[in-house]
């Protein structure tokens, strides 16, 4: 459209801030709509482009006084409809055209993750958000931890329940504010069981499923971690003078290999979450012989490229008849130091049995991922062991990670800190947030 050209063309990006929940009924929606509401009667041009009330009186109430941008009409299968019934749930798709054109100073965008219908501009609402940011205006909006790409295998085996709807981290990591609204695990129970949340037949479902007191717990410190890590990423932001002590040295990266089997994407997340504790870049490699990789695995790898760029990482591949050498030849090239791979059930019994007789260079090692540990001397090793399921495809997350020194002649331990699976300490969560301290609205 002219318009969105004209607008793109003539301002400022806009700023993005975001509410981050760990679970639905933390308050990151009435957050939203608090501060919006606060905005408007300071004098700010405040409108609502996106929102999820899930029927919820107290957050509709929120909405009272301000201005609701309506939905985008989307023809999908032949009806013309506001509210377009796709898989299973009626939907509302927000109309970037329209926003832009109001051209507002802020926008307030709820459920920065959600997938809309076929028929909207965008596959995604977070790229809806893209073109408002391009557009010069300010957008405030909401995730939960449960929809960062880097993160759904980890709250897939938390709750038994894989999210559909994701967005990529380096969307949320790039936006100038986040804030974590939290709420201890047993009052958010107990709004769950009194039907704040969700409706009564419903709640009592999911108190005993999703939102079991551990998932909670888990979901909660797994948030404090995100955004610890990503905080922690951004010391020019934070020491005085803006002076990052690390800035002066290229960060080393971080690299997984890729065979084109199913375990790809457990791999690449692993490998997302290390790279994002140390603010390391992410890089994919396949190898494969001369030709290229086998017809069977090109699909799965091409998939496995666009998660690997959608982190953020690159995508490389490699074609020589040595594959192990090849890999370390390429981590040497790019002073990688560390190095992730993919384990079957047998090598995970071999590296178990050699951690308890220290005879692992006295074992035959005829695979990829076996030659690297004999060969990759200063290079850490982390294997991660993905158990095949019965059709082939393996569970959500792979097994703890074992980190194997070549130079140490084994492996030196268990559990390698990938970023996400750790459980520190508690720091204090109320008011965390990234960027200028604001007060939290509840």
């Amino acid at each position: 459209m002219n318009i969105d050209a004209s607008h793109q063309g003539s301002v400022a990006r806009g700023r993005l801030r975001i509410y981050l929940g760990y679970a639905p009924g933390t308050g990151t929606t009435c957050a939203l709509f608090g501060e919006g509401r606060q905005r408007a009667e300071h004098g700010t041009d405040v409108v609502v482009a996106g929102v999820e009330t899930q029927g919820r009186p107290g957050t509709e109430a929120l909405l009272a006084g301000l201005e609701v941008i309506s939905p985008l009409t989307i023809a999908y299968r032949g009806t013309a409809v506001d509210e377009v019934a796709y898989r299973g749930t009626a939907v509302e798709e927000i109309d970037p055209g329209a926003i832009l054109a109001r051209s507002p100073q802020v926008a307030l965008v709820d459920d920065l993750a959600h997938g809309n219908a076929p028929g909207a501009r965008h596959a995604t609402r977070w790229q809806d958000v893209e073109d408002l940011l391009a557009g010069g205006i300010d957008v405030i909006s909401t995730v939960g931890i449960a929809h960062l790409e880097s993160l759904s295998d980890v709250v897939a085996k938390i709750t038994g329940v894989a999210p559909r709807q994701t967005v990529p981290d380096p969307v949320v990591r790039a936006a100038d504010e986040v804030q974590l609204v939290d709420i201890a695990p047993e009052v958010l129970r107990d709004r769950m069981a009194r039907g704040h949340i969700y409706p009564p037949r419903q709640a009592e479902a999911v108190l005993g499923g999703w939102f079991q007191a551990g998932n909670l717990a888990a979901l909660r410190e797994l948030a404090l971690l995100w955004l610890a890590t990503t905080l922690a990423n951004r010391p020019q932001r934070h020491r005085p003078g803006g002076h990052d002590p690390g800035g002066d040295h290229a960060r080393e990266p971080v690299v997984v290999t890729l065979s084109g089997g199913p375990e790809g994407a457990t791999l690449i997340r692993r490998a997302a979450r290390i790279a994002a504790r140390s603010g390391a870049d992410l890089l994919a490699v396949h190898a494969a012989r001369p030709g290229g990789p086998a017809a069977a695995a090109r699909a799965a790898l091409a998939e496995q490229r666009q998660l690997t760029e959608s982190l953020g990482g690159s995508y490389h591949q490699l074609a020589d008849d040595d594959i192990p050498a090849a890999l370390l030849a390429f981590a040497d090239a790019r002073n990688a130091t560390r190095l992730i791979l993919s384990a079957a059930r047998h090598t995970r019994l071999m590296l178990s049995a050699a951690r308890h007789t220290r005879l692992l260079s006295l074992l035959p090692w005829p695979g990829t991922t076996q030659r690297v540990i004999r060969s990759g001397n200063g290079i850490a090793l982390h294997v991660v062991t993905c158990t095949p399921t019965a059709n082939g495809v393996p569970p959500a997350v792979g097994e703890p990670a074992r980190e194997v020194s070549p130079a140490a002649g084994g492996p030196t331990r268990e559990g390698a800190s990938d970023g996400a699976e750790q459980h520190p300490a508690r720091p204090r969560a109320a008011g965390t947030a990234i960027g200028p301290q604001t007060a939290s609205p509840r």
